[in-house]
């Protein structure tokens, strides 16, 4: 992971000759340069030097998700490279790589035909540089295994051989794409190049970052979410052995702010014994008075209004339809953690107007962007390094500042380490989310009513001073209106509830929320219909849809119509929203005891296109163990103004043990790109909760849900 930057080029230059970058222009063009200057005003993709190395720039952050790998391979399917052959490199938040984050279930589909551009354009450009050296014609070449070869008499040249030459030529502005069927790397199981380095101890994330004379720190900050410092007496904390130096410091995310009492050691363990010894006097503002249960109970209270209208679809107000064809529910989800198992952490060294960090995060171009409080965007150097898990939790840079701001304080590098405790009761928490549906019926049996009115807090009017909240955070709403379902008249709304916590995106956002409330209430209306689940969905798909489509073959792989043995059930859900589409199947098993073991997830996700299978099936398990965390594990609750829960022993995760086994079946066929991360999440809690109706006929309208006593 190497610093892309003005000095990196020359070095490149100067040491091993003319070198040749190749990239996008900001229109999107393909572009290339072999002065150092010029490429810095370009997305420089690829670099390939005169002594065969090359090297393949990586805009994408890994965090787990595997574009360590993707991306690069969409470029090198083209240029006719091997992974194993190349240098991958991360880069770090450069302005010329453009927009550079990992969030959204965005890396793959946003990049998918512009990145193979780049590739293709660079192989065409090499193998007419070959032809003109042997003076024949370039469809007489091909490019195989950084190599362009001469079909008639098999003489080669090495890309490294042709820089010179390539740099001659102008790019194809319009490069023949490989057909799918020629692919060597996409859509094929391939090891990921990080594996190795997360293995053997090589990676480096933002908590492994050492540098000399760099000292720890670790922030106090107010236990009532809200409040802020009032005074301290670092007193007794000075005295214990390490501690250099105790500060204030403050933590700004979106609306909310606090300041905290940063101690700064030479060691994190010695930090932490210090911070022990603080004496804190906290301002809390008046929520030391705040419960979840009563705030809970707020929002059930406020299903009743009519909120702010998201969107239309014939004229549900206008139907009279007979009472016992109205079905209505009301369906709860709770506040929980990101939990992502690298801690937040961030280390900063400030010189001056300067400062310089290592980190691990989702959004390297926030970072270099402006983002960083008190430092010009120019000023403001990036060393991205491998991130253990975000989930969203790292869209955020609240963490980043805080170091700063310690960092401005000290003349020296200090790395910021939050605890597991400060991670769970400081935030950013995905907020809770309730809902009330309601539909009805024809008297010919038609599905003609459907509504769906959420009421929760507003994530963008927490992390956006200027939102307007007499609109719609359509955030908060998203998916609801927008399922390929067929009905008549549809009305889904918002009801905004006034929230001072600090709230952030969690893997899938809403969806995770919202799709538990909707697919388990389509499982109520097929009830109500007297109709099978899977065959009431498919009833309300009459034209060709992606969806219909997963649903079908999802149908066939779970062998949705043979019976199961008694004590088993299944449930189906599916859900497409701005990341993509998935279908599940879950099977249970019901014991006499009351609990349910969770057997199976069949999971169908269509992508129009795929990079590695083996990748996609890994996330979308990922996003299932995720999903029955959420379900049934205790979420994050308020008592007093303070988060109840404090590490894994009470905010637990899902154990191995209770992993269900999980079928992935991917659908690949050319169609509409989607993502991959986030859509495997929303529909496992509503497909669980259905198998669980169908063998108990208790139905589950609130998680999470305990699953040893149903």
């Amino acid at each position: 992971m190497q610093d892309i930057s003005r000095r990196y080029f020359i070095k490149s230059t100067s040491t091993l000759g003319v070198a040749l970058w190749l990239g996008l222009s900001a229109k999107g063009d393909t572009v290339k340069s072999l002065d150092p200057a010029i490429a810095e005003n370009f997305s420089p993709f690829i670099l390939v030097e005169p002594n065969g190395n090359i090297t393949i720039f990586n805009n994408k952050p890994e965090i787990g998700q595997g574009t360590f790998q993707s991306i690069p391979a969409l470029i090198a399917e083209e240029f006719e490279v091997s992974l194993d052959h190349i240098t991958i490199k991360l880069t770090n938040g450069e302005k010329q790589f453009g927009r550079q984050s990992a969030g959204g279930s965005s890396s793959i589909r946003g990049s998918y035909t512009q990145l193979r551009k780049v590739g293709a354009a660079a192989r065409e450009v090499f193998i007419k540089a070959a032809a003109n050296r042997w003076q024949t014609d370039a469809t007489n070449c091909y490019a195989e295994a950084g190599e362009v070869i001469n079909r008639t008499t098999k003489a080669s040249f090495t890309y490294g051989e042709l820089v010179g030459d390539a740099a001659k030529l102008d790019l194809p502005k319009d490069p023949q794409l490989k057909d799918p069927k020629d692919f060597k790397i996409l859509g094929k199981p391939a090891h990921r190049p990080d594996i190795p380095l997360k293995t053997n101890g090589d990676a480096v994330f933002g908590i492994d970052v050492q540098l000399p004379g760099m000292l720890y720190a670790t922030v106090e900050r107010c236990p009532v979410l809200g409040g802020t410092l009032k005074s301290f007496n670092a007193g007794e904390a000075l005295k214990m052995p390490g501690v250099v130096k105790i500060a204030e410091v403050e933590r700004v995310i979106g609306r909310y702010s606090s300041v905290g009492v940063a101690v700064i050691a030479d060691s994190y363990w010695n930090a932490m014994q210090a911070r022990k010894k603080l004496k804190v006097d906290w301002d809390t503002r008046g929520y030391e008075t705040f419960n979840s249960s009563a705030y809970d109970e707020k929002l059930r209270s406020m299903a009743n209004e009519p909120g702010l209208l998201d969107k239309k679809k014939g004229d549900v107000d206008s139907l009279t339809l007979k009472p016992e064809n109205i079905i209505e529910a009301f369906y709860e989800t709770p506040q929980i953690a990101h939990h992502p198992l690298e801690p937040l952490n961030c280390v900063a060294q400030v010189n001056g107007d300067k400062v310089e960090i290592w980190t691990s995060t989702q959004v390297p171009s926030s970072i270099t962007g402006g983002q960083i409080d008190g430092f010009k965007p120019e000023n403001v150097k990036l060393n991205a390094t491998f991130v253990g898990g975000g989930f969203g939790r790292r869209l955020s840079v609240d963490y980043v500042n805080e170091a700063v701001s310690v960092a401005k304080q000290i003349n020296k590098p200090v790395k910021v380490i939050w605890s597991r405790e400060d991670t769970t009761q400081q935030g950013t928490f995905r907020p809770m989310t309730f809902s009330q549906l309601k539909g009805g019926f024809a008297e010919n049996g038609e599905l003609v009513q459907f509504e769906h009115k959420v009421i929760s807090p507003s994530y963008s009017e927490a992390n956006r001073k200027d939102f307007n909240i007499a609109k719609v955070d359509g955030t908060m709403v998203e998916g609801i209106g927008e399922q390929a379902y067929e009905i008549p008249n549809i009305k889904t709304s918002y009801v905004r509830a006034d929230y001072h916590v600090p709230l952030g995106a969690w893997r899938s956002v809403t969806s995770s929320t919202l799709a538990f409330a909707q697919e388990c209430f389509i499982d109520e209306l097929a009830n109500k219909a007297k109709m099978d689940p899977m065959e009431f969905r498919i009833s309300l798909l009459h034209k060709p849809s992606d969806t219909k489509k997963v649903l079908l073959k999802l149908k066939e792989l779970s062998g949705w119509d043979t019976p199961l043995p008694k004590g088993r059930g299944r449930g189906v859900a599916v859900w497409e929203f701005f990341a993509g589409l998935c279908a599940q199947v879950v099977e249970v098993t019901y014991s006499k005891d009351r609990s349910v073991k969770v057997d199976k997830a069949i999971v169908v996700i269509d992508l129009g296109e795929m990079v590695n299978p083996d990748n996609v099936a890994n996330q979308v398990e990922g996003a299932i163990i995720m999903a029955l965390g959420a379900a049934t594990k205790p979420g994050i609750t308020l008592k007093n103004g303070v988060v109840a829960e404090h590490n894994f022993y009470d905010n637990p995760l899902v154990r191995i043990y209770e992993a269900p086994k999980i079928e992935v079946h991917i659908l690949t066929d050319g169609g509409k790109i989607k993502g991959v991360g986030e859509p495997g999440l929303p529909p496992f809690a509503p497909a669980l909760a259905n198998a669980i109706f169908a063998v108990t006929g208790k139905r589950i309208r609130k998680m999470p849900f305990d699953l040893q006593y149903i």
